[in-house]
């Protein structure tokens, strides 16, 4: 049992569309790319790995608006056609429980701290960094790569 409910909210579906029009567009920051390992595309808004053979854009996205300390922008995935949005917000995604770092974050957008996920226990990562009452928001982010993955908020 969740000692702190929280949400995952993966990317929004306005944000993805726009990324899929600029691409349409020729957008110089925004490139369509084929799959061609079952485990190298995650989409940020349906929260699956894109499978071989199926088209994505990539994109810079700012996961912490510019002009914060921990502004950063970064390329992330979402599959060229449409997908469904991650619907199962009380749950952390299936796909994304191993290789992961969980940052926290204050109502200043400041990172107060953070940990990496290598197994199955990336409710556990996030129920400790909720436990600070300083945590505004946490972010999930590749631990390889550094690139965004999704954001949790308490409910």
């Amino acid at each position: 049992m969740k000692t702190f409910e929280y949400r995952v909210v993966p990317l929004l579906t306005e944000i993805a569309d726009a990324a899929r029009r600029a691409a349409q567009d020729g957008a110089p920051d925004h490139a369509a790319v084929t799959a061609d390992s079952p485990d190298g595309y995650p989409c940020r808004h349906c929260l699956r790995w894109a499978q071989p053979g199926e088209r994505l854009i990539l994109f810079p996205f700012a996961s912490i608006a510019p002009g914060r300390p921990y502004s950063e922008s970064g390329p992330i995935f979402v599959h060229e056609e449409r997908c469904e949005r991650y619907r199962l917000t009380n749950e952390f995604p299936s796909e994304f429980r191993r290789g992961r770092a969980i940052r926290a974050y204050d109502s200043e957008q400041n990172m107060i701290a953070g940990e990496v996920v290598n197994g199955n226990e990336p409710e556990a990562v996030i129920e400790k960094l909720l436990q600070n009452p300083e945590t505004a928001f946490l972010q999930v982010r590749s631990a390889s790569r550094g690139c965004y993955t999704t954001r949790i908020e308490r409910v």
